[in-house]
């Protein structure tokens, strides 16, 4: 008999039950990336204060707890007794969605928190947070929790009411709190698969938000550690200069100092720093309303268009290019170009509430038209006619590789028809049909190959064996890209093209998996795969489908009792576990496993384990592969000195903040 449904089926999610209930609609993830965007929540709140002119300082406490703390000196949260809800601004804040003060222009010209939840789903997935507010010599705190009540969560529950108090057990610096907000929180472990805040992804980020946000001071302590140091501090005065030339460390650039633009209209304020390099690749990062745009939006086509028109509307002025000549394309001008835009603006129109895309149409015509007028004024002048003489020089050579590789129709017929390629006797397809079921397995070595082949499970599981290193992409054309035969076999297997004409639809496994021996080799091999992918399939790795499987170190067995470990603390662990009389085997190279320890142990969907690889900051993920497969040996030596553990499963963080 069929269950009835009736009105008193349905449920009403009061307050901030819903995001308990479902976070991810309202954080991206319950992993470590949603974990974070927590804090980026509580900070964005903070650097829309000072952006707007209202402070000059953020500082940002992780505690031995497992809490963090966000305190700035702007003009602090509203105390009074809003006329409609009838509590106080802090209250409604932290326990109603849509919220705030930035639905307006009265308070806020421009702000990133768009959507008015950052602060109450901070708060609805923490076990609990305080909030105090400095105004006019008085600080009133207001506490919140979360507990469990008739074994349902109820979330962003009032502990206290809004109270004025003279010490702080939650602020150990509240003698120096004067004005502005302090807010701490604890994530509850309850909701999230990891509750650890990490020091290099909030740093990085930090830094991010002061290259943004010129002069203003971002501080950063860490008190888990055993020694505590004094506060990283990030102050930039140079703003977007600063981290244009931050960007470009490792590579040459083709004259000093960056391009700088500061201008705005009645729509937006803009900021931009470009500068060529030696490098083969472009490399755009736009931000709006220091929100990182890492697929972009019509900001940045605005930005593309700009650069192609006005370019070549000063080659012909300059008489680069005769009347007879065709324009040069946009690719030509923009090889080897950094670039940071900045865009402020009220009204956004984002795509998704983690921010990723600008969608507001007005914007591409406005950034053409504030950049086309800046360009013009810029280039007019002696130093900016040397630069321009400068990435003419550059452009031309782009060109000419490209036209050559075109009459030859070797780039067209590649970008056009490689997935027609054979791949006879390299990759192992599966049965399956269903791309959003399949898993694409590149393999290290024709030997591991070959056991994950005999291995895998062929309904869902194909194997494309690597023989040989594939072409470091950092360093060369794209021609020069797709005549690599291991770098054709992971396109024409992958089937969704290469670059402009990537079609995420076509894509025929949506789960890739690099698998590579823990080793320096190995981890070269991963970087190297990470950088093309990076820089020819970037939206790949921005969609989720890009992992790295983690193989086991080490096998302990005793007698019928064989249990894996997958670096130096989970062995200690095993041993200890397991007791006297057991043997250790410790895998050199994926080839030592045979066909059933490579599947139970990494190919396996219930036992293995995956990182997923995810660009959070695309800005520092273009640092450290120019870092890793750039010309610089001295700073790659230094950043693997200092980050490189190839026997940890987080070895590839680097590429997940």
């Amino acid at each position: 008999m069929a269950k009835s449904y009736e009105a008193k089926d349905l449920i009403v999610l009061e307050g901030l039950d819903a995001v308990r209930m479902r976070p991810g609609m309202y954080i991206g993830s319950t992993g470590s990336r949603g974990l974070h965007h927590l804090l980026w929540e509580i900070v964005d709140n903070s650097i829309d204060e000072l952006a707007n002119g209202h402070g000059t300082q953020i500082d940002v406490v992780l505690y031995q707890d497992g809490s963090a703390s966000v305190r700035d000196d702007g003009r602090g949260i509203p105390t009074s007794i809003h006329s409609q809800y009838k509590v106080s601004g802090v209250e409604l804040v932290f326990t109603k969605l849509h919220a705030g003060g930035k639905f307006s222009t009265d308070n806020y010209t421009h702000s990133g928190g768009l959507h008015g939840v950052g602060a109450s789903v901070a708060n609805a997935l923490s076990k609990w947070l305080v909030v105090e507010v400095a105004k006019g010599g008085q600080v009133v705190q207001m506490q919140f929790h979360s507990p469990e009540v008739d074994k349902k969560i109820k979330s962003g529950l009032k502990k206290t009411e809004l109270v004025q108090i003279a010490e702080s057990e939650f602020n150990p610096n509240m003698k120096n709190f004067k004005k502005g907000t302090f807010v701490r929180f604890l994530p509850d472990e309850r909701v999230f698969k990891t509750a650890t805040f990490s020091t290099d992804t909030i740093g990085e980020r930090l830094k991010t938000l002061a290259f943004l946000n010129k002069g203003i001071k971002i501080t950063l302590q860490d008190l888990r550690a055993e020694e505590i140091k004094e506060p990283e501090v990030f102050h930039f005065e140079g703003g977007l200069s600063d981290f244009c030339e931050y960007l470009n460390i490792g590579k040459i650039p083709l004259f000093k100092d960056p391009i700088y633009i500061e201008t705005k209209s009645d729509l937006c304020e803009l900021v931009l720093a470009m500068q060529w390099t030696d490098s083969f690749t472009e490399s755009i990062f736009s931000y709006v309303n220091s929100i990182p745009t890492t697929e972009g939006g019509t900001h940045e086509t605005g930005l593309k268009t700009v650069i192609t028109k006005s370019f070549n509307d000063l080659a012909r002025k300059y008489n680069y290019l005769k009347d007879k000549d065709e324009n040069f394309v946009g690719d030509d001008f923009r090889e080897g170009l950094t670039a940071v835009l900045l865009v402020r603006m009220n009204n956004t129109q984002f795509e998704g509430q983690t921010k990723t895309k600008l969608g507001n149409p007005e914007i591409k015509p406005e950034v053409e038209s504030l950049v086309g007028a800046a360009f013009e004024e810029f280039f007019a002048t002696k130093p900016g006619q040397a630069v321009f003489d400068t990435i003419i020089k550059k452009s031309k050579n782009a060109r000419e590789a490209r036209e050559a590789a075109m009459k030859s129709k070797e780039l067209a017929r590649q970008k056009r028809s490689i997935s027609a390629d054979s791949l006879v006797g390299k990759l192992s397809s599966c049965t399956g049909k269903d791309a959003t079921e399949n898993e694409l397995f590149i393999v290290e070595g024709d030997s591991a190959g070959g056991s994950a082949k005999q291995g895998r499970d062929r309904r869902f599981q194909a194997i494309l064996p690597l023989r040989g290193k594939p072409l470091n992409a950092e360093k060369k054309r794209i021609s020069q890209v797709l005549a690599n035969e291991e770098i054709r076999s992971i396109i024409t297997a992958l089937g969704a093209g290469i670059g402009e004409d990537f079609d995420l639809e076509r894509l025929k496994y949506h789960k890739v998996i690099i698998l590579a021996d823990a080793d320096q080799d190995g981890a070269h091999i991963r970087a190297i795969l990470l950088t093309f992918l990076f820089r020819y399939m970037k939206i790949l790795i921005t969609e989720g489908h890009v992992y790295i499987g983690m193989p086991p170190l080490y096998k302990v067995s005793k007698k019928d009792q064989i249990v894996y470990a997958y670096n130096e603390e989970e062995l200690k662990e095993v041993t200890e576990q397991i007791g006297k009389g057991y043997n250790i085997q410790r895998y050199k190279g994926l080839g030592e496993m045979n066909p059933e320890q490579l599947w139970e142990t990494t190919m396996n969907p219930e036992a293995r384990k995956l990182v997923q690889v995810s660009i959070d900051d695309a800005a520092e993920s273009e640092k450290i592969i120019t870092t890793l497969m750039g010309d610089d040996i001295e700073v790659r030596k230094a950043y693997i000195f200092e980050n490189a553990n190839f026997n940890k499963t987080d070895t590839f963080d680097t590429f997940q903040k």
